[in-house]
């Protein structure tokens, strides 16, 4: 296991530094630049060769990376140049990835205490109305746009019923205490109970939102292993032994389909961070996303190199947790 889990982090480094170059490639190569960003379309020549110099835009591309590697292994990435111009860009995750992974989290709590659960039950009654009407939830769960659905409930529920926020992750009018950047846990830290249920209040609609899709991807996988599993031979030889119906669904039904669903979950913690872009901009939500979004269309170039890079970095380390999760689900992994 240990072996396992060393090799996996080598890999990652691997995959950054590889995602590092071409990442680095390709956002040079699209049009305009940061000096178009800073100065504006209609700078001079003169003031555009005197920023590029002084930016080290002049120099070769291969010169650039180097001096951006070096700089990025001490954690220096640059400054903003469009997000929150002339701050750190490292700074600029730091504060709005707590937002991003708090949204993601909730949104992963409800596809996953929901879609687990139901996927279960219309498998136990497969071909019933509660096994069609899942189905046909989960199809429109993945064939809604995440933009079109957060725009719908920002509509009704916001701003027709006014029944929850319609933006942001917290009332102006709370004064509350910021300890770690994630202000429902801040508010609990502090006990500053009405702080942390208003910025439950505030996530609500963006994490339904966001998990419809995990929601549609989870509750399929979990339907499908449990009929897999439903037909193995252990599972009529628990049953003709005479095992309990609880003992069976659970020690032997549930558990064993859980592998492809713990999968499944890896995954789409991944696409959350990106679904977390269109969500955030929707209901104004200050983090990672939406500094993805600000960034491109202000060509800042150290932000989105720094939020894509440990956006691949966390990826990859959910996916490395999802592995090590195998051997407690699977005993027979651990010998292997």
């Amino acid at each position: 296991m240990l072996r396992f889990t060393v090799r996996r982090l080598g890999q990652l480094v691997l995959v950054v530094f590889v995602l590092s170059m071409l990442l680095f490639g390709w956002l040079r190569m699209l049009p305009g630049g940061p000096v178009s960003a800073l100065l504006g379309d209609r700078a001079t020549p003169a003031a555009r060769e005197q920023l590029e110099k002084a930016l080290g835009l002049d120099q070769p591309i291969f010169v650039q990376y180097f001096k951006f590697l070096g700089r990025a292994v001490t954690g220096d990435f640059g400054t903003s140049t469009g997000v929150q111009r002339g701050d750190s860009a490292l700074d600029v995750f730091i504060t709005r990835f707590p937002a991003t992974l708090e949204l993601s989290i909730l949104a992963l709590i409800l596809a996953v205490v929901v879609g687990i659960p139901l996927g279960y039950l219309a498998a136990r009654k497969r071909g019933g109305w509660l096994d069609n009407l899942s189905i046909t939830w989960s199809l429109v769960g993945v064939a809604v746009p995440v933009f079109f659905l957060a725009f719908l409930l920002k509509f009704v529920f916001a701003i027709e019923l006014g029944a929850l926020p319609a933006s942001g992750r917290q009332d102006s009018a709370i004064n509350a205490t910021r300890v770690t950047g994630f202000y429902i846990l801040d508010g609990l830290l502090t006990r500053e109970w009405d702080a942390s249920w208003n910025a439950l209040v505030h996530l609500i609609l963006p994490a339904i939102a966001l998990s419809t899709i995990p929601f549609a991807v989870i509750f399929r996988i979990t339907r499908a292993a449990v009929l897999d599993v439903m037909d193995e031979d252990y599972v009529r030889t628990a049953r003709a032994k005479g095992l309990g119906q609880m003992v069976i669904r659970r020690r032997h039904i549930l558990h064993n389909a859980m592998l492809p669903v713990v999968t499944t979950i890896g995954l789409q913690t991944g696409a959350l961070l990106a679904g977390a872009v269109l969500t955030e901009r929707v209901f104004n939500i200050a983090g990672i996303g939406q500094a993805v979004a600000i960034g491109f269309e202000r060509k800042d170039f150290p932000v989105l190199q720094v939020v894509i890079l440990a956006s691949a970095m966390v990826y990859v380390l959910v996916n490395l947790v999802v592995d090590l999760s195998y051997a407690l689900i699977d005993p027979r992994l651990r010998t292997r």
